[in-house]
């Protein structure tokens, strides 16, 4: 920790912010002392004689000065790299990290630091009174108005307001082509990007690519993460064409610049295989997310979170192919050792039990999908707080639940409260709770409440078209819904031509052999056999 701490070059303060503590040069001073390596009985016994730590022989346990504190709380010794070797020193971090707590913290960058050592660590409450913490500090340091202070805030329109000003600036005094005014752009497509606007963020992140080829090269890590980037906005656009010709692309690139076995390399091949199977090339994204899970387990180790990852991303691939017996498997080591890396409570550690979860729902293992649904929506109250998003859905996989156990009563009254606290967090517009009508909406289907259920879809309709747009799949799943209950309204010529466009888009969106345009085609040729029925009578 002392090595990783002395080797701090960057700067942590803001100007006019005091510097913290003088703990750095003295620990300059102490690893001076050191000339060579010696055995950690050997540097226990000089702390001891320099008074910077005490030995409890009979507990067995060392208490550093507070000046080691210091550096701990500065997060001088953090390591920032993703070997298993520094999660595994970030996961240590972030003990002393709840023992300093929340006391005396000096600067910005030490509450943010902090902060993330607690999101890494799943004290997410911690972490949200440091953020708050953290926001009155940049107010009073570094002013209302600094795009920092708006990022914490979450004053996004602000933020893409000065970010608009200071690009307009940098073009200007600089030149379109410094790396700042690259780095200037790259930041505004991201707030485009947190506003949900997709397609200024997608524009504003082609020409950053254009110019950081013309300037960098194309082999540049800065080159590589703009082509990340713009290839998760055409995701989210849902132009998967578009993000896979990309995100292989970045591949070839990685290969060629970083190796096979660089952790770059093994992300595209996750970002690629998430791709293949949101395009319905299940065996594709099979294969890809098997190679990378020898490749993790060989360079990063069988406990290294990234590798839990891969395991889990092969799981839902399985469970998407329908193997599902091979996806409870797979998932099932992943709980025992994200259990064990993480601990219980960690947010990974319950996104492993929610995922396991929906999986004995879909074996129709319903009852311990319920159980095991139950005790995540209790931890996730206890470690995020009842209006985090986790806990949110965790709340909506658990309506699901009681839906499959016939229990639409209770699935209704926990889809309502989910609903309204979509709305108060993230807002009415948001796709989350876009999704959360969707599901209350079938949940009055199922308790014959058509009419209200018809209102809902149809409200979430026109604004997943005015949020996410048209042709997103989303979009092309709520009007499948809602074409459902035309039908089971018996307004058949609605649900006939709600059900044609869907297939229609389908078909060009996502390809003719995507399992959700059979299902458009089986729907729509289920209906039309109904309907000639209907009309050649008893």
């Amino acid at each position: 920790m002392f090595t990783r701490a002395t080797a701090f070059v960057r700067g942590d303060t803001y100007p006019g912010e005091t510097k913290p503590s003088n703990g750095i040069d003295i620990l300059d001073k102490l690893m001076g002392l050191f000339a060579q390596e010696g055995s950690w009985d050997e540097s226990v016994d000089e702390l001891c004689r320099l008074s910077l730590a005490s030995y409890d022989s009979t507990q067995r346990m060392i208490g550093f000065h507070s000046v080691l504190h210091a550096c701990a709380r500065e997060r001088r010794a953090t390591p920032l790299g993703e070997t298993n070797e520094d999660y595994q020193f970030r996961q240590q971090l972030s003990i002393h990290a709840y023992e300093i707590g929340l006391r005396d913290l000096p600067t910005i960058h030490v509450h943010r630091c902090l902060s993330d050592i607690f999101e890494d660590g799943g004290f997410w409450l911690q972490k949200d009174v440091l953020d708050e913490e953290m926001l009155v500090l940049c107010r009073k340091v570094i002013g209302e108005h600094h795009l920092d202070t708006l990022r914490a805030m979450g004053n996004l329109e602000s933020a893409q307001k000065l970010g608009e000003e200071v690009l307009v600036l940098y073009k200007k005094v600089i030149g379109e082509h410094h790396p700042n005014t690259l780095d200037a752009m790259s930041s505004l497509a991201m707030t485009y990007h947190d506003l949900g606007r997709l397609e200024s963020a997608q524009q504003l992140e082609g020409e950053v690519l254009v110019l950081r080829k013309k300037v960098n090269g194309e082999h540049h890590p800065d080159t590589l993460t703009s082509m990340a980037n713009l290839f998760c906005t055409y995701r989210d656009l849902a132009k998967l064409e578009s993000a896979q010709m990309l995100e292989e692309d970045v591949l070839v690139l990685c290969r060629k610049v970083s190796g096979e076995h660089h952790p770059d390399t093994l992300t595209s091949m996750d970002n690629l295989a998430f791709t293949y199977r949101a395009l319905g090339k299940l065996e594709s994204a099979q294969k890809l997310e098997e190679d990378v899970l020898v490749l993790c387990k060989k360079v990063i180790g069988e406990h290294h979170p990234n590798t839990l990852t891969s395991m889990g991303n092969l799981a839902s691939t399985y469970h998407a192919l329908g193997k599902l017996e091979s996806a409870q498997q797979l998932e099932e080591e992943v709980l025992v050792l994200r259990k064990k890396v993480s601990g219980k409570h960690h947010p990974h550690t319950l996104n492993s039990m929610a995922r396991l979860a929906s999986t004995y729902h879909a074996r129709l293992k319903l009852k311990s999908a319920q159980n095991l649904e139950e005790e995540v929506l209790v931890l996730r109250k206890t470690v995020s707080g009842e209006h985090h998003p986790y806990t949110l859905s965790s709340m909506a996989n658990l309506a699901c639940s009681y839906c499959a156990l016939g229990k639409f009563e209770s699935a209704q009254e926990l889809e309502e409260v989910v609903l309204v606290l979509w709305k108060k967090v993230t807002g009415e517009h948001h796709p989350n709770t876009l999704r959360a009508m969707g599901n209350l909406a079938s949940t009055l289907c199922a308790l014959g409440k058509l009419e209200s259920a018809q209102k809902l879809q149809e409200e979430g309709l026109v604004l997943h078209k005015k949020v996410i747009g048209e042709h997103h799949p989303d979009t092309l799943t709520s009007m499948a819904n809602l074409a459902s209950t035309y039908y089971a309204l018996e307004k058949l010529e609605s649900a006939k031509k709600l059900e044609e466009e869907v297939l229609v888009l389908r078909k060009k969106i996502i390809g003719e052999h995507h399992p959700d345009t059979l299902t458009s085609m089986a729907n729509l040729a289920c209906r039309d056999l109904h309907r000639n029925r209907i009309r050649l009578g008893p």
